[in-house]
């Protein structure tokens, strides 16, 4: 069992309030054209919105229990066809086609605990696009408010659900927990880096960065606490 396959049943109603990315992912899909390759695909919060809009989708995901809901979801959006999901570890992807456009939305880079780790998934992406194929992903570090606010406190982020973020700056890494009233719960690690050392990342891993964000509104990065990488293969 994943971490996530222990939260599958309240990721959609712990996420529901973010949303603010799906907008941009799917217009980098239409811009790309199809299929499209979304590493963590999850429940399919990004890649039914892309479906629906059109565009071929392969999610891979290394929860059974998350791309269980995902096929659920992408049945009642009546874009099953559009949707293949792939169970795997975006660090060596089920995906021998080549595409022009790889999204690992939702800071889920950020689950790879080393940078050697972080290295081999980037480099992973770059081998499934075509020749000229992009790869899109966001990440965050955090803000010393951010740290300040939430460390170490159980907040209610929808109704029943609550999480706990337990920041450790000196190692750069967030511990957190998410339960549910009835039972569901879990806790998991997220490793930040700052943006010359993602940048530095991309550069071994051989993509080239188009544009680097600070939100989903396409701002310029500007030592923000979220970061948006636009890259293409080399």
């Amino acid at each position: 069992m994943t971490l996530y396959d222990r939260i599958a049943s309240i990721y959609d109603p712990w996420s529901r309030s973010v949303t603010e990315d799906v907008e941009f992912y799917v217009e980098q899909a239409l811009a790309a054209g199809g299929p499209v390759v979304e590493l963590a695909v999850g429940t399919g919060r990004i890649a039914i919105p892309i479906a629906v809009a059109g565009i071929d989708v392969i999610g891979v995901d290394s929860s059974p229990a998350m791309l269980e809901v995902a096929h659920a979801a992408a049945d009642e959006a009546s874009v099953s066809e559009r949707v293949d999901l792939r169970l795997g570890d975006l660090r060596d992807p089920p995906v021998p086609e080549r595409v022009p456009l790889v999204i690992c939305p939702f800071r889920s880079l950020l689950h790879m605990e080393t940078e050697d780790e972080k290295l081999r998934a980037l480099r992973a992406a770059r081998n499934l696009l075509e020749s000229g194929g992009s790869f899109v992903f966001d990440v965050f570090a955090p803000s010393r408010e951010d740290i300040e606010e939430t460390d170490g406190r159980w907040i209610e982020r929808e109704p029943g659900i609550f999480e706990r973020a337990d920041w450790d700056e000196a190692a750069r890494t967030l511990s957190l927990s998410v339960r549910s009233d009835d039972g569901a719960a879990t806790t998991f690690g997220l490793h930040w880096l700052s943006a010359p050392e993602w940048l530095g990342l991309l550069d071994e891993a051989e993509l080239e960065v188009e544009a680097l964000y600070g939100w989903f509104n396409r701002r310029p990065y500007d030592g923000d606490e979220d970061m948006l990488f636009v890259t293409r293969r080399r």
